[in-house]
């Protein structure tokens, strides 16, 4: 068995365990909370009695081996170190940190421990991402890649009503390009690797965050646009353009009813028999690396997290968005 211990108590943890539950080998063994209070409240529903307030004593546990960090972002680096010092195996929400300074800080504390250290990533790990990249050649040469992700955060609504949730505190390095921009992009680095210029505008919000903005980027032979918002929501699918067709994608989070569109109006289905929670393919895949002796995931690799986590860096320098992240 795989003992896992758990950084944050919200429903993302919740879905995590859900998930990763029907895994065989995976085990609930520990919680972490800031307060007491939240620790037991979260551990007594999974039946577990080891709970943690202090990160230290968490990290060099020996209740468990491996740790699903959902704290808020701004926390992530300082979680995932302090965890990997203690020996333990990590997977890390996304967005991986708050700034490319912090994960390569993260990479290097995986490379001197020996420990996994993983971006949590869903959606490059679901079947229907890889039926999709198994077609490109179908469509092929891709011109355009459009990703769009627009989601209306129930948060906003507190936010109009004068209470800044966490979702929107720059403090916290949150903001739709973080929560929601990175979902666009990092499949983007999966399949076209590193854009040769990025561009970005954003609707900013007056706690300091962006609640939507665009992302544009280049490549040799294609262009790339990513949409994000946490302030309205989108019925508009995903698409990958090609010479030869196009991939259509229904909801690009979990690359659900994904359609081929030929040039001649022809159309093939791309559908994988899939989770109802995807999570679970992330899960399974942290696990079989850390079962493996892998160091580093086939899939979500560190240079994908550190190549997504330049291009979120200079979308926000685009966009004047800054974190008391990056003065550290």
């Amino acid at each position: 068995m795989i003992r896992f211990g758990v950084i944050g108590t919200n429903w993302i943890t919740d879905r995590f365990i859900d998930g990763a539950s029907k895994v065989d080998t995976f085990k609930l063994s520990a919680v972490y909370s800031r307060t007491d209070e939240k620790a037991i409240e979260f551990a007594g529903k999974y039946q577990v009695e080891a709970t943690f307030t202090d990160i230290e004593a968490f990290a060099n546990s020996d209740k468990f081996d491996a740790v699903y960090i959902a704290s808020p972002t701004a926390l992530h680096s300082e979680h995932a170190i302090t965890c990997m010092n203690g020996g333990k195996h990590v997977i890390v929400e996304k967005p991986f940190a708050s700034n490319e300074q912090e994960v390569l800080q993260m990479i290097e504390t995986a490379k001197k421990n020996e420990v996994v250290l993983m971006e949590a990533m869903k959606t490059t790990h679901v079947p229907n991402f890889k039926l999709i990249k198994d077609s490109l050649e179908k469509i092929g040469p891709v011109r355009r890649y459009v990703a769009n992700f627009c989601q209306y955060s129930s948060r906003y609504d507190k936010y109009k009503e004068g209470v800044v949730m966490n979702a929107f505190k720059p403090e916290l390095s949150n903001g739709s390009l973080m929560d929601i921009g990175v979902y666009c992009l990092y499949p983007m680095v999966d399949l076209f690797g590193v854009p040769t210029s990025v561009k970005a505008t954003a609707y900013m919000l007056e706690s300091g965050v962006d609640g939507e903005g665009t992302v544009t980027v280049d490549y040799p032979e294609l262009n790339g646009v990513a949409m994000f918002s946490k302030i309205t929501n989108s019925s508009l699918p995903s698409e990958i353009q090609g010479e030869k067709g196009s991939i259509v994608i229904g909801k690009f989070s979990d690359m659900e009813d994904v359609t081929i569109v030929y040039k001649d109006g022809t159309e093939e289905k791309l559908d994988a028999e899939q989770e109802e929670n995807t999570m679970y393919y992330e899960a399974k895949s942290f696990i079989e690396t850390i079962e493996n002796k892998e160091k580093e995931n086939r899939i979500n690799t560190w240079e994908h997290s550190l190549e997504t986590m330049r291009i979120l860096d200079q979308a926000r320098k685009e966009i004047n968005l800054t974190f008391p992240a990056d003065q550290k």
